[in-house]
């Protein structure tokens, strides 16, 4: 015998001559519930949940007609197909049982061959969208767990640069909550949608915990240095986006171009460009910087400014927000700081 679980059916009709009958057709392959009234056939059908409900229209009390409007009405049932039993060229109850939800019709007299396969292709149906809802489920949680995976990669990673990195502290993860919220802003406002609409936020945000990954290429020297870095030593300290790409084109040699570390590169090789073409490594000017750079861009400064460093203590938010703002047009995109303006009072709640 098969451990596999049997589909279910409630039969409800008053008539129990009808239930005797339709049970005996179907009992051999499918677990049968029978209710005799339709205040008792709702209470069976939300405590066992049948994948199929066969419902006569007229009974007394609750007809078929208010048990599938009440079956329909709750989140527990609305989803259960109903097939109706009706008698022999009854249109006018067919038209109006399926303008209600009803999904087929057993006319009477029964015929066990129809009753089987009209039951047979609803129960075909659940299965189908049961087992396509399971592989979704499996398959979102695959997703989360790759994603929470890639997650702490980027978090290990990032961290090798920022350990190193006495002066940043957890620049990475506070610039990506800065990021995160530009993106939603600008999701919100159609700033460049067309371009954006396609992103999967989640994955360009933790993408984002690698744009200083080249910092492990900067000597420590520099890298901590407490005081102005000298012209040369700031060359050095530059050769960290060019760096980080690297190390991350070593990755994707390794693992595959994924959007993550696609993005992760971007971010990695633009973050420090000029909206006027001043910025480093390549002077890249306006919109041919991806936009992923000029977005973090903003996040990266103003986390920067925001925080404490030993040279300077940490800048309020209204002269960090000023400092984005007077960059409009220079070092930041126009667009992305009038983003800023309307929403750095939330940047407030990352600090």
């Amino acid at each position: 015998m098969s451990d596999k679980k049997k589909n279910s059916i409630l039969i409800v009709d008053d008539e129990r001559s009808n239930i005797s009958t339709l049970r005996s057709i179907l009992s051999s392959e499918y677990t049968v519930y029978a209710s005799s009234d339709g205040e008792d056939a709702i209470e069976t059908a939300e405590e066992f949940i049948p994948d199929v409900i066969i419902l006569d229209i007229i009974m007394p009390g609750m007809d078929g007609y208010d048990v599938i409007t009440q079956l329909k009405a709750s989140e527990k049932t609305q989803n259960i197909p109903v097939i109706f039993i009706t008698g022999l060229n009854n249109t006018d109850a067919e038209e109006k049982g399926l303008a209600m939800g009803a999904v087929d019709y057993i006319p009477k007299p029964f015929n066990s061959i129809i009753v089987k396969l009209r039951v047979q292709n609803q129960i075909k149906l659940v299965n189908h969208t049961r087992t396509l809802y399971e592989r979704t489920v499996m398959l979102q949680q695959r997703t989360e767990r790759l994603l929470r995976l890639q997650n702490s990669m980027a978090s290990v990673l990032a961290s090798m640069a920022e350990n190193r990195d006495k002066l940043s502290g957890k620049h990475v993860e506070q610039a990506a909550a800065f990021l995160k919220i530009m993106l939603g802003a600008m999701l919100e406002r159609s700033i460049y949608i067309d371009e954006i609409k396609e992103w999967d936020f989640e994955i360009i945000v933790s993408s984002s915990f690698l744009h200083d990954i080249g910092k492990v290429a900067v000597p420590d020297s520099i890298l901590n240095k407490p005081g102005k870095l000298t012209a040369d030593e700031y060359d050095k300290m530059k050769n960290h986006a060019i760096e980080g790409e690297k190390i991350i084109d070593d990755i994707i040699a390794e693992g595959g171009d994924e959007d993550f570390l696609h993005n992760a590169k971007i971010f990695a090789g633009n973050h420090h460009e000029w909206w006027d073409g001043t910025g480093y490594p390549r002077g890249l000017k306006g919109t041919n910087i991806p936009l992923q750079g000029r977005v973090l861009a903003i996040a990266d400064v103003y986390e920067a400014l925001v925080s404490d460093r030993p040279y300077r203590s940490a800048y309020t938010h209204d002269k960090a927000a000023k400092i984005i703002i007077d960059g409009k047009g220079s070092h930041f995109d126009p667009q992305l700081v009038d983003v800023f303006v309307e929403v750095s009072d939330s940047f407030t709640e990352v600090i």
